[in-house]
């Protein structure tokens, strides 16, 4: 039941929920990101969904404009707003949509998904989350190999009320505790294409090393 129609609901249900009673937050956010970094106050980037269909995600923005290393650009305020996961929560709107889901594995760039191997695309069977496996055992501290492994065995199974609601318990005691928000020797995350050249690519079954 909770396969079937549940899920959908319940993230249409919360996600329309928090719009509403959050309002006064995100409006405080919005103008919070306005005064520190200007305009745009969203972050708009094309992310693969469900069956690698193409969509628009949106963010509160945490870098200044501009062509420099993420480091250069992430300011005070934008390190605390990852760290919080507060830039996420304009996803709500991609949820009510139906493009997104509270959980599941988080949405990437488009231009990945060539890179994925036959089981690293598995994870495009399910909607995109706010919150997945990934994140609940590491945020982007997680190297890439764990990461997507996470991924693909969220797809895999049966959605179930109880692995989900562990998932986002998980994921809000890290946030709580500040962890997870970026990758070692990173200011965010290393892209995957840039590990995969490196040479780390993850080790998962149908990818040649």
């Amino acid at each position: 039941m909770y396969a079937l129609w549940g899920k959908a609901a319940l993230d249409r249900g919360a996600a329309a929920l928090v719009l509403v009673l959050g309002a006064p937050v995100f409006a405080l956010l919005a103008l919070t990101v306005l005064l520190a970094l200007g305009r745009p106050v969203l972050f708009r980037q094309r992310r693969a969904g469900r069956h690698g269909a193409p969509f628009t995600v949106l963010k509160f923005r945490s870098m200044r404009e501009g062509t420099a290393l993420d480091a250069a650009r992430l300011g005070r305020f934008g390190r605390w707003l990852r760290a919080s996961g507060f830039d996420e929560l304009p996803q709500m709107v991609n949820i009510l949509r139906g493009e997104m889901s509270l959980v599941g594995p988080r949405p990437l760039p488009c231009d990945y998904t060539p890179l994925f191997s036959a089981v690293e695309a598995r994870r495009l069977w399910v909607k995109p989350g706010l919150l997945g496996l990934a994140q609940a055992k590491g945020r982007n501290a997680l190297p890439w190999a764990r990461r997507l492994a996470c991924d693909v065995r969220y797809a895999g199974q049966a959605a179930e009320f109880t692995t989900d609601l562990k998932i986002t318990v998980a994921c809000c005691a890290l946030v709580l505790r500040g962890q997870g928000a970026t990758m070692p020797g990173h200011a965010t995350s290393a892209r995957l294409d840039d590990t995969l050249a490196q040479g780390a690519a993850p080790a998962l079954p149908g990818r040649k090393p």
